[in-house]
């Protein structure tokens, strides 16, 4: 199934129903239909072709996910770049995709001219493709693309190097669309909240699950806390998909109690503390809330059916997946499983309807991440008696201090209980006798001297944790460093790129 087919038959299907709503245009998805037809034509007037790559430099919302769909419907393949990226990233981007064409909106507009500047892909403003659009007619080019062929190109931001290119078929984008609705529990007609960046899976599966439901797709350009509350209260959406520092935002607004046709949960993208699913559990009473554990090049490892049951569990693999726990050390074969209770590395099985088939144009990639048909994901994790996954952290993440194993996120999961932390981060910084020394970054509670917030997270830890998994420091800091997307970025903290607000190491300590 390729996706300009999907959402042309949800519209027979629903004709009239909302397909976007939100704060900008909004549209049935009869008028969806016929609004990318016309935006497809307009990519064609521009001399894209089937297979050529677009390049979208654009804030979310509908302008970017219809151009998106236009390109589905042409054949194109859509290359949404993130709106984090310097000039130099996407200059990068869009010469290592050979796109024929970028278009940006007003926001982007310069980081897109000082990117094309020289180079062979001609930039268009997105209000002037929008305004060519119009003229078109609002009927179908006759071309549909086969599934085997590329939807889109995702870039991923990486740890180190350059972003790598993940390109993934209609058929693979169709599939974990589906998983997605399936595994999330989502219901005929849903009402979602479209925030998340569509230069990042979980963006995309959020608009492409919401075609395969028929539901409505609420669109907010950027986030915004009090404007996404806003907007879950006034448009009735009943279903989020975030990642966990996002749903944190959207605690600490204290509205989220407004939102009362709200009853589905789901996030993914960096583990959720106990601390965190215990108040949204609070707060909203879902009858659903889902952890997804996945990636952008296997949509879905596992999934973890009931978080308000099993708070931290990543569960069990995909309707399309298959996972197994092999040995940590580096080269380990796929037939290396590692025994009941033991910590392994997560690997999962290309044949999964919803894996991509490899980098574009990265056999070196290529050869550290696939194997013998198994794709070797980077993360650690046990299995319990019941066979549900607990994920440990990254291998890159580990902690190696006086000879012991450490592993940031179950400190993280501590530290964030006390009342004087509003955030965490754990590394491992060089250290002469531990050789890395466990170093919690924390943000002070709203109005908490970042003194008194380091001395009470020192204080904590000393009641919570074992004397191996305290951390040796405490740095107080304005803002713990994110991706575009709320990934940690504990590589920025390691590097020694932050200001410290308090630092323990400036006084005696007694561990």
């Amino acid at each position: 199934m390729d996706l300009g087919t999907v959402l042309r038959w949800t519209a027979e299907r629903f004709p009239v129903r909302p397909a976007v709503r939100g704060s900008g245009r909004h549209l049935s998805y009869r008028e969806w239909d016929a609004r990318t037809d016309q935006l497809a034509r307009a990519l064609a007037a521009e001399g894209v072709r089937p297979g050529d790559r677009v390049a979208l430099a654009l804030a979310g919302g509908e302008p970017l996910a219809s151009l998106h769909l236009a390109a589905q419907k042409l054949g194109a393949v859509s290359v949404p770049l993130s709106t984090r990226f310097s000039p130099d990233e996407l200059r990068y981007c869009v010469e290592d995709a050979d796109a024929r064409l970028m278009v940006a909106d007003t926001a982007n507009g310069e980081r897109a001219a000082a990117a094309a500047a020289g180079g062979a892909v001609v930039l268009r403003e997105a209000s002037e493709l929008d305004a060519r659009a119009g003229a078109e007619p609002d009927h179908s080019l006759g071309t549909r693309a086969a599934e085997s062929d590329t939807s889109v190109m995702l870039y991923t931001s990486g740890t180190t190097g350059r972003p790598k290119g993940v390109p993934r078929t209609h058929r693979a984008e169709h599939s974990a669309a589906v998983a997605h609705a399936v595994q999330t529990q989502l219901r005929d007609g849903e009402v979602v909240l479209g925030v998340m960046p569509m230069f990042h899976t979980m963006g995309l599966r959020t608009l492409l699950a919401s075609i395969v439901v028929g539901g409505t797709w609420v669109g907010q350009p950027a986030f915004d806390a009090e404007e996404s509350v806003a907007l879950i209260a006034s448009e009735g959406v009943t279903s989020l998909y975030l990642v966990p520092t996002t749903y944190w935002s959207l605690l600490r607004t204290g509205r989220l109690a407004e939102a009362r046709q709200l009853d589905r949960l789901a996030y993914a993208g960096a583990a959720m503390t106990p601390s965190l699913a215990e108040q949204l559990v609070a707060e909203v009473g879902p009858r659903a809330f889902v952890n997804h554990f996945g990636s952008t090049e296997i949509y879905t490892f596992t999934i973890g059916p009931d978080v308000a049951a099993k708070p931290g569990s990543a569960g069990r693999a995909g309707i399309f997946s298959r996972v197994r726990l092999v040995a940590p050390e580096v080269g380990a074969p796929p037939d290396a499983v590692v025994a009941p209770g033991e910590q392994g590395q997560v690997i999962v099985s290309m044949e999964s309807l919803e894996a991509f088939a490899g980098y574009w144009q990265r056999p070196d990639a290529d050869a550290k991440s696939i194997r013998e048909g198994w794709y070797y994901t980077g993360d650690l994790a046990v299995a319990d008696e019941d066979g549900d996954l607990w994920v440990s952290g990254r291998v890159d993440d580990m902690i190696n201090s006086g000879g012991e194993n450490i592993y940031p996120d179950e400190i993280e999961a501590a530290l964030v209980r006390c009342t004087a932390v509003d955030d965490v981060c754990v590394v491992g910084l060089p250290d002469e006798r531990w050789g890395h020394a466990v170093t919690a970054f924390v943000v002070p509670a709203k109005g908490t001297d970042p003194v008194f917030a380091v001395e009470q997270a020192v204080a904590y830890a000393r009641e919570v944790l074992p004397s191996l998994k305290r951390p040796k420091r405490v740095v107080a800091v304005e803002s713990v460093p994110r991706s575009g997307v709320g990934k940690t970025l504990r590589r920025t903290l390691v590097a020694g790129d932050f200001a410290p607000l308090a630092d323990s190491a400036k006084e005696p300590t007694h561990d």
